[in-house]
């Protein structure tokens, strides 16, 4: 029987407003909501089976226009093929098109906004925008994530700049920087691939790939220890440093050299990890470069700092912040590092020549960070202290895996011990020659 079509007209689909389904014939069909919307909709025998297939709404597809897209529809099924399965596929396809349209830099965003709540401090956030917009995005931030291959990467790690010197690149002038950059970027196309917006190999692997392009970054790196001041003259410097103007930056350094800790560390401490009672300061893994909670013991010279601290605090002579922080610099945020940098830079200033520098680096003058090679430089010449209990005071891993899943103390004791004989030695400066006394070395526990 031959199928009636072109049913409806213009005017009436216009006119048409009770709830219901119009045919126009051929399968096509106006289906009428409650509330008058009103949708074109194709029905169909495909395999036996009854399919219904929505084609689109009246205010965006004319009586004209669905007819033409029921005609293409019925081409379709006259070679027994699906259309719904068709359109589902052009689809699909225009999603894998758009996605092969995202740019590196779109997924480097997109990776650390996933994943930024789940860093340790803001400040790592911010070290990944700063090394991919310096290095990265440059060469490939605009370039589809699907396109970037073996040649951009390298492209990358070996840009040459003039702040890297004649003939180095990236890789040879900057090997820790650049292999940060590398890692970074080998996890940011590990995303983009398990999104589906890229496939095939990760062109930033380094085992078994650029490893045979590029020499091994030991090989390479120059390995730049911070300048520090021997511990002979840590007495001296201490007692300069009390002189100094009793500014917050002031305390921060007395407060860093007495616990041996890191500067960030120090600088980022809150009242709330002071636990007075047993003389400890218990900073969350949060916080530490290891990712591991760390006890420091206080001596008695740093409790003091603290009291006078908090009292100042208390009677408003220093501001205060709701986090509670110990050391707090401008705008009620903790004190920046470069301000205890600023106080060496000053105390040199003041000096007829440097004098706080680093003999055995060419009299480069001395940074914060150094104060911990100055302690552990003490503790293994002049006292008898275990290495462990020494390492464990700088928060550093002793002995591999194995050793380490057997050890169960972190010789706090020892470490109170030994934290209260450096207070001691930092607090005493040399005795001159010709007075009559002699310099006494702290070498028993």
């Amino acid at each position: 029987m031959t199928r009636t079509i072109g049913k409806l007209s213009a005017l009436a689909v216009s006119r048409i407003k009770k709830k219901g389904l119009y045919s126009d014939g051929g399968g096509l069909y106006l289906r009428v909501k409650e509330g008058g919307g009103k949708f074109w909709m194709l029905r169909y025998m495909l395999d036996g089976k009854a399919r219904e297939m929505g084609l689109g709404a009246l205010h965006a597809l004319t009586l004209a226009e669905a007819r033409d897209k029921a005609t293409d529809c019925r081409r379709l099924l006259a070679s027994k093929i699906d259309p719904i399965a068709t359109r589902n596929d052009a689809e699909t396809q225009k999603k894998v098109e758009s996605a092969k349209s995202k740019t590196f830099k779109e997924c480097a965003e997109a990776y650390i906004e996933a994943h930024e709540k789940g860093w340790r401090n803001a400040k790592h956030a911010q070290q990944w925008k700063n090394t991919l917009t310096a290095y990265a995005y440059p060469i490939m931030g605009d370039v589809p994530v699907q396109d970037i291959d073996l040649t951009l990467i390298t492209k990358i790690l070996e840009q040459k700049k003039r702040a890297f010197g004649k003939g180095e690149t990236l890789w040879t002038a900057r090997p820790e920087t650049a292999s940060r950059v590398r890692g970074r970027i080998e996890v940011i196309l590990d995303w983009a691939t398990t999104r589906q917006y890229r496939k095939g190999e990760n062109p930033a692997r380094w085992r078994g790939h650029l490893a045979n392009l590029l020499p091994n970054r030991s090989k390479v790196q120059r390995v730049k220890h911070h300048p520090a001041l021997p511990y002979e003259r840590i007495g001296v410097f201490f007692a300069a440093l009390k002189e100094q103007d009793m500014n917050t930056a002031v305390l921060a350094m007395q407060f860093t050299i007495l616990t041996g800790c890191r500067t960030g560390e120090c600088l980022g401490a809150t009242w709330g990890e002071i636990d007075w009672d047993h003389a400890t300061w218990n900073i969350p893994a949060m916080r530490t470069k290891t990712g591991c909670n760390h006890r420091a013991a206080l001596s008695n010279l740093a409790l003091e700092l603290l009291k006078k601290i908090r009292k100042d605090q208390e009677n408003n002579i220093v501001k205060q912040t709701k986090e509670g922080f110990i050391f707090v610099g401008q705008q009620k945020k903790p004190l920046s590092d470069m301000s205890m940098l600023a106080v060496i830079r000053r105390m040199n200033e003041k000096a007829d020549n440097p004098v706080w520098v680093d003999p055995q680096q060419d009299n480069r003058p001395i940074v914060v960070h150094g104060f911990r090679s100055t302690f552990r430089d003490w503790a293994a010449e002049q006292t008898n202290f275990p290495r462990d209990a020494a390492e464990a005071a700088l928060a550093h891993a002793v002995g591999d895996k194995t050793e380490a899943a057997y050890r169960r103390s972190d010789l706090f004791n020892k470490r109170r011990l030994m934290m209260e004989a450096w207070a001691k030695y930092c607090a005493t400066p040399p005795v001159k020659a010709g007075s009559g006394n002699k310099v006494v070395s702290i070498n028993k526990r």
